[in-house]
């Protein structure tokens, strides 16, 4: 019995984290799915009578150098921040998790061909190797979601792979081969699904990631090009006027922060609560 009470914390503390992450989360895209609805004013709008007035109660968050409302700009922002991370982490889960169950369960040549390529695409870090693609691409929404789901993959493949070398040898996927079952079923049907929770713990983690990417990219001018509002270029315009108009940078530096957290909360917490030795 006095073994059991640590773990009893360690569980309610992970639940608490996993409601702190969830809370953040859920207000973040309900902000932003809402966002048509819930901004006082058009984020594109100008007006040279309000530039850089602090947050008041016409403008909660303030203005910027061009009179647009922040709070408006933020939640505007908001979308493209979520849109890139479910889009780009949609894309490097659907490759990582197409070639880790590949080369797990077909193992020989086909593991070695797919794993000397994640070995050749993690030489390169990652950030960079995104920055050297956008530079030659239009820095469109579109592009960036492409890229940065072609570029983070890896340790989604190799998370699964390592899931699937385990699943291959257990015994009900053992008896489907018996059956008669062939590699596409057995890969769809039973070693799919006992593989799918570490992939769900990364992809939660991978948005935080990708909004991180996507924020900085903006910030460097290689991202969501003015006067369309993200987070990353409204912390980027509120540099230059940092000594006059300190909301520009706090309050889309704090929404990158909080969101980040959110979801990084909700992905550790999840991992420790999946782990069967913390459930034991």
């Amino acid at each position: 019995m006095k073994r059991a009470a640590p773990s009893s914390r360690t569980l309610a503390a992970k639940y608490g984290m996993l409601l702190a992450g969830g809370f953040i989360v859920a207000v973040v895209a309900i902000c932003a799915v809402f966002a048509p609805y819930i901004a006082p004013y058009d984020p594109l709008a100008l007006n040279v009578d309000h530039i850089l007035e602090p947050p008041s109660m016409a403008h909660l968050l303030g203005t910027d150098a061009l009179g647009r409302d922040l709070f408006s700009r933020m939640l505007y922002g908001g979308r493209v921040s979520l849109w890139v991370g479910f889009i780009a982490v949609g894309i490097s889960t659907a490759i990582g998790l197409a070639l880790g169950l590949c080369a797990g369960f077909f193992g020989g040549i086909v593991d070695e061909v797919i794993m000397r390529g994640v070995d050749v695409m993690l030489c390169f870090p990652s950030f960079f190797l995104i920055l050297a693609v956008i530079a030659f691409l239009d820095p469109s929404l579109v592009n960036i979601m492409i890229v940065i789901g072609l570029t983070s993959w890896m340790g989604v493949a190799r998370l699964v792979r390592a899931e699937t070398l385990t699943l291959r040898e257990r015994d009900f996927v053992l008896a489907a081969r018996v059956a008669g079952a062939g590699p596409v079923r057995i890969l769809w049907r039973h070693v799919l699904p006992n593989a799918v929770t570490p992939v769900l713990v990364s992809a939660t983690l991978g948005v935080a990631g990708a909004i991180l990417v996507e924020s900085s990219l903006s910030f460097l001018g290689l991202g969501i090009q003015p006067p369309a509002p993200s987070w990353g270029n409204i912390l980027m315009e509120g540099k230059d006027v940092l000594g006059v108009a300190w909301w520009m940078s706090v309050f889309p530096g704090l929404a990158i922060l909080l969101t980040v957290l959110g979801y990084n909360l909700v992905g550790e917490s999840l991992r420790d609560l999946l782990d069967p030795r913390l459930r034991q």
